[in-house]
């Protein structure tokens, strides 16, 4: 019997494929924050408005992806992970996508500009967070790959590997987040104060992407572990 259902065909060929398309658009959201930061800079908020669109659709098709999966995911299914944890899963990766639009959604509401001192250190600490959605889509890719043909020994040290650089990069925008908070210190008294206030807001998000993207790869532990 031939299903019309595109994700029953989906799961038919790889329990992750769904899970990997929907990875897919979070990277692909997150990859926009770079220049709409850019954008932000040159105080050229067409294109930052053009951009943040961008984000609100990929975010939004990443929303039907989620949607679509749980409403389709079988209650019972020959897999090697349980249905909680891909479910889990999928919850972890839509915050990633869903950071990304509160960020772009504030600054363009705003207007904000990162003070000229803040903004090598701000797109460094970007892309290291973009990075790190990058990384959590790759290890994804990789385990649906080795999944395909067959839980095997080396699985779980290729996976391993791919996360441990997962959390280094992690760890060094951690490291990037504390000198920028220490940076916007000491600007403070130089900056209205509302604007301070919204400055480590989004210092914070921006953290929140990677922190999101990390827990990706510790659910992806716990798959392979299991």
């Amino acid at each position: 019997m031939v299903t019309s259902n595109p994700f029953s065909a989906m799961f038919g060929r790889s329990p992750f494929q769904p899970l990997l398309a929907h990875i897919v658009k979070a990277n692909e959201c997150a990859d926009q924050l770079l220049p709409f930061f850019e954008a932000s800079l040159e105080g050229d908020w067409d294109k930052a408005t053009v951009l943040r669109e961008n984000v609100t659709r990929l975010e939004h098709e990443a929303d039907v992806l989620k949607t679509d999966l749980r409403l389709n995911l079988p209650n019972t299914m020959f897999l090697p992970v349980s249905r909680s944890d891909l479910l889990d899963l999928i919850s972890v990766q839509d915050k990633i996508a869903n950071k990304v639009r509160d960020i772009t959604g504030i600054m363009l509401g705003r207007k904000m500009r990162v003070p000229d001192e803040l903004a090598d250190p701000m797109r460094d600490y970007m892309i290291t967070s973009v990075a790190c959605v990058a990384q959590a889509r790759q290890a994804l890719e990789e385990l649906m790959e080795l999944l395909e043909s067959g839980f095997g020994r080396h699985v779980s040290d290729v996976i391993q590997n791919m996360i441990r650089e997962l959390h280094n990069l992690e760890h060094q925008a951690d490291s990037q987040q504390v000198a920028i908070r220490r940076q916007l210190f000491q600007l403070e008294s130089q900056l209205p104060p509302v604007d301070v206030i919204f400055l480590y807001k989004i210092i914070e998000w921006v953290g929140e992407v990677s922190d999101r993207a990390e827990r990706v790869g510790s659910r992806l532990q716990i798959l392979t572990a299991r």
